[in-house]
């Protein structure tokens, strides 16, 4: 199934089969993605206690011995569908890290960071240290004018209130942003939080930019994309979380828009107020 809104794609189909038959070489500006987990995920609610009874069904697992040669695959296509000067930012646990990261090291694709993004609450533990953070890595294709909005936030002279560079504090490689609880509300297996494809988008896209998710999921890039003036495009197989999500998508956009116009609203009450 495809679905167009507005000029933007999205497509009910698996990430790989989908890039090749639906996506020309060089003609994305951005990929922000977060892969399945490939540690059993369908059954994660075991490990961290929580009601899955607002979750759609039909998360698609992939099982740990394919895990290296399905994230060689759709990096591949990843950095094939990438312009040149292209952007692409890879969410991992832990588990498989080593099988995305050798599969980044049989492209082309250079590294820029190895961001650590640290959340509210872990995998609780009672005989190690509770694990409370993903990678995030930042890579980009040579042969072209990279997109990196040094000032998307703040200008270099913005100061905290202890004098210190809010746009060097903004842009150092670990990053403490939330994840979101939503109670009581639909949801998919995992989502990223607003803020964090804010932070992503405004800093390695410009507007109009075609940004793309192989693994849609909850649809929060296309989301957060549009609201910020994007284009998005993107894949996900689970037929389940690609209708509601497609149902859903226009209303939750005014929604992430009405929440970034007061977040940003509420930071100038802080730096200025």
């Amino acid at each position: 199934m495809i679905t167009e809104l507005k000029n933007n794609m999205y497509y009910n189909i698996d990430c790989i089969e989908g890039a090749k038959k639906y996506l020309q070489d060089n003609s994305v500006d951005l990929i922000i993605t977060d892969p399945p987990y490939g540690i059993n995920g369908d059954k994660l609610d075991k490990h961290y206690n929580r009601n899955e009874n607002n979750v759609i069904d039909g998360y698609v697992e992939v099982p740990a011995s394919e895990y290296p040669e399905f994230s060689m695959q759709w990096i591949k296509e990843a950095e094939r569908v990438l312009r040149p000067g292209g952007s692409i930012y890879i969410v991992s646990g832990y588990s498989n890290l080593r099988h995305i990261l050798n599969a980044l090291a049989e492209t082309k694709l250079t590294e820029r960071n190895h961001i650590i993004w640290k959340y509210n609450f872990g995998v609780y533990t009672s005989r190690k240290y509770i694990s409370s953070h993903y990678h995030i890595l930042f890579y980009v294709k040579s042969g072209g004018e990279i997109t990196f909005n040094k000032n998307a936030f703040f200008d270099d002279d913005a100061k905290k209130e202890n004098g210190g560079s809010r746009n060097y504090a903004d842009r150092e490689d670990v990053w403490i942003i939330n994840r979101e609880y939503k109670p009581g509300q639909i949801k998919n297996k995992n989502q990223l939080p607003t803020a964090l494809l804010n932070k992503i988008i405004l800093y390695s896209s410009n507007p109009n930019d075609l940004v793309c998710d192989f693994f849609l999921g909850s649809f929060s890039t296309a989301k957060v994309a549009l609201s910020l003036g994007r284009r998005a495009c993107g894949f996900e197989v689970n037929k389940n979380a690609f209708d509601y999500q497609i149902s859903t998508i226009n209303k939750d956009v005014e929604l992430i828009n009405e929440e970034l116009i007061t977040t940003k609203f509420s930071a100038a009450v802080g730096m200025f107020g």
